[in-house]
């Protein structure tokens, strides 16, 4: 058994995503508990911090015992001992990043969305494939507890014909003014790649499309509720991304998926993230860790009737569906897949062309909100 080194480019991760769940949860835990490859090998990651900010990368190195770290992207990009690439900063300096290190010869990770657009999305896909590179963007969501579960039952033919599918996420993200903003200020501008339906429906596309099939169209309103906010400095701005919208997206299938996004509503759900699934077969509602079910037998009878409080507890009919086997962290797991991948020849089919197809979804949404019209998506990959 020996020891190989793979030298990562880490870009990004000062925020709180990148220290947090990419470098903390994920590279530092691989780190520390090293993977074994398929040789019998053991993978010991050596990474460079490359972030615009000299005090905050020598802190988080000196946090992380990580000895290497950089202001200068292309220099770190030169090294040819450091052969991936990841990327977590501002997604409006996001196809630049990649451009270049896939112009360096780099396998490239990345977080979503892999562009601002879907035609530069497409430009880095057909790079990656003419250099023959590993590529791949970050789908947390799927590996986490209740979307696990979701695809059992899918997998399990628990639904039988889908008919409907309704998903809710966000919460109240504060202004600035009174009480501090939980999400970085760039979210809240377009000119920096912010906006809700480019954020999340990069989110909802992969936990829809491979379990339910394709979209064929999408009708949508994005708002933007909270005009001004005030940035990390407490220095006022306008908010010119949306931070609410309301999406239906109609399935090849027929079924209907109603999507609910807003960094505007005060949570009165199970979780952040909520889908439920109908089916002529059964219902599943899944948030982040818990997945409900309710068998088509096990359905009670309704009637509505508005004058009397109903008798029924409409939450007591569903059962819950057993833990399955932990996986970790989800960020850690899916990092796991693509290390893999780039050292084991190991599928993984969560690259940039399936995240492309995600930006041509929230696209879709910005023209239907824009024009109030039903847009329709490419029918092929």
């Amino acid at each position: 058994m020996a020891t190989r080194r793979l030298g990562l480019i880490l870009s990004g991760v000062t925020g709180r995503i990148g220290v947090n769940q990419h470098l903390g949860r994920a590279v530092a835990a691989l780190r520390s508990s090293p993977l074994t490859l398929a040789n019998g090998d053991v993978l010991e990651l050596d990474p460079v911090l490359v972030g615009r900010n000299a005090a905050r990368l020598r802190q988080i190195a000196d946090r992380f015992n990580i000895d290497r770290w950089t202001t200068d992207l292309d220099a770190a990009l030169s090294d040819r001992d450091d052969s991936v690439f990841f990327d977590s900063a501002l997604t409006g300096l996001r196809f630049d990043n990649v451009r270049r290190a896939l112009e360096a010869g780099k396998h490239v990770l990345c977080d979503k969305p892999l562009a601002s657009n879907h035609a530069e999305a497409l430009q880095l896909t057909q790079l990656a494939a003419r250099g023959n590179l590993r590529n791949g963007v970050m789908m947390a969501n799927l590996w986490l507890p209740g979307m696990r579960k979701l695809r059992a039952l899918v997998d399990a033919g628990f639904f039988g014909k889908v008919m409907r599918i309704r998903g809710e996420h966000g919460y109240w993200i504060f202004e600035g003014d009174q009480r501090p903003g939980q999400r970085p200020s760039w979210n809240y501008r377009k000119e920096d790649g912010g906006g809700i339906v480019l954020d999340m429906m990069c989110h909802w596309h992969y936990m829809i499309e491979p379990l339910f099939g394709r979209i064929r169209r999408v009708t949508c309103a994005a708002r933007t509720f909270a005009p001004r906010r005030w940035d990390e400095a407490g220095t006022p701005y306008e908010a010119t991304a949306d931070d609410s919208a309301a999406v239906i997206c109609e399935l090849e299938s027929g079924a209907l998926a109603q999507i609910d996004l807003s960094w505007c509503t005060r949570v009165r759900r199970d979780d952040l993230m909520v889908m439920q699934v109908d089916g002529s077969g059964g219902s599943a509602v899944t948030g982040i860790f818990d997945c409900l079910t309710q068998h088509a037998a096990q359905t009670p009878s309704l009637v509505w009737n508005a004058e009397d409080r109903a008798a029924t507890d409409h939450r007591a009919g569903w059962l819950p569906v057993p833990d399955l086997t932990p996986l970790g962290n989800a960020f850690m797991v899916h990092w796991e897949r693509f290390l893999r991948h780039v050292c084991d020849d190991e599928p993984f089919p969560w690259d940039f062309a399936m995240a492309a197809r995600g930006i041509e979804i929230a696209q879709a949404c910005y023209r239907s909100s824009e024009n109030y019209t039903w847009e329709t998506l490419s029918a092929t990959p």
